[in-house]
């Protein structure tokens, strides 16, 4: 019997995929056994997951149900919970980026600031962030949960304005709604409950997880080149390239040429492989990568 497991919270829902994707990439072997499994498999015997709501991830994890969890820091705010923050695993790709939640009214409603909604109905999920912002702004008003569908309500005349998640506003503007404030921001994190991390082989554990997951979402910035360059020319092809240090220089079977390999971000290769080519690079070749380890 394993003696040593780590009770891991991953968020079922909308982070789901890519969190999975990220572990995989990380290193992990993470998959579900069935669509209906709240049960992942992993291939780590030390590591027990368990599928929850990202809503309620930071509740288990201060109660100390699981060790550790990932989830947005919105929730870790809504729940009030007391965790440590491990990391930010916020990245721009598959969903784990950072989004907004916003106090929404529809276009046209004369609406301008929080403070013409005193006495109006508020609808939303994440009623505690949204009822003290209203108190911060002096404004009552009667704020219920929305179980989902949120921006319909705000249309159908069930409610007058809506706190709701966004990213680029775009579901807002589908919605004819227009912004009036911004109550958060949020990003996705791993958390930790206090005891096990003060646990010496838990807080190992969690660390080890943390720098894998940083590895593989810091690759996904970056890109590796090779290329052939003659050495009149390294000197050159150096200078155009924006290494994370020094590219690693390697000796050729021809004496007159070394091999150059650096990790660039991913942005400005379009740009940089021409400027290479130019300035004497051959046999370039670009290649993606799983982690990068800083």
């Amino acid at each position: 019997m394993q003696s040593k497991v780590l009770k891991l919270g991953l968020p079922k829902g909308s982070l789901q995929e890519a969190t999975f994707r990220m572990f995989r990439k990380a290193g992990f072997n993470v998959s579900l056994p069935s669509e209906r499994s709240y049960f992942p498999s992993i291939d780590d015997l030390e590591i027990k997951p368990v599928l929850l709501r990202a809503q309620e991830m930071s509740r288990y994890v201060q109660d100390g149900a699981l060790d550790c969890g990932i989830t947005g820091n919105d929730w870790v705010l809504e729940n009030g919970s007391s965790v440590v923050r491990v990391t930010d695993l916020t990245y721009a790709k598959q969903s784990l980026n950072k989004v907004r939640w916003v106090l929404a009214v529809p276009q046209g409603s004369g609406i301008k600031s929080v403070k013409q909604l005193n006495g109006k109905r508020i609808a939303t999920e994440l009623v505690k962030v949204t009822e003290a912002f209203l108190r911060k702004n002096k404004v009552k008003a009667d704020v219920e949960f929305s179980w989902g569908a949120t921006e319909v309500k705000v249309n159908a005349g069930l409610v007058d304005a809506i706190v709701e998640l966004t990213e680029t506003g775009s579901s807002l503007r589908a919605n004819k709604l227009v912004e009036i404030a911004t109550l958060c921001e949020s990003t996705t994190w791993l958390i930790a409950n206090k005891d096990s991390y003060k646990d010496k082989w838990k807080k190992a554990k969690i660390a080890e997880i943390a720098l894998l997951l940083e590895g593989a979402i810091a690759a996904e910035r970056k890109v590796g080149l090779k290329m052939n360059v003659k050495k009149a020319d390294l000197k050159k092809v150096l200078s155009k390239l924006p290494a994370l240090k020094r590219p690693t220089i390697s000796s050729l079977s021809e004496s007159a040429w070394v091999a150059v390999e650096t990790v660039i971000d991913e942005k400005v290769v379009r740009v940089l492989i021409p400027e290479l080519k130019k300035a004497g690079a051959q046999g370039i070749i670009e290649y993606p990568l799983n982690k990068v380890i800083y």
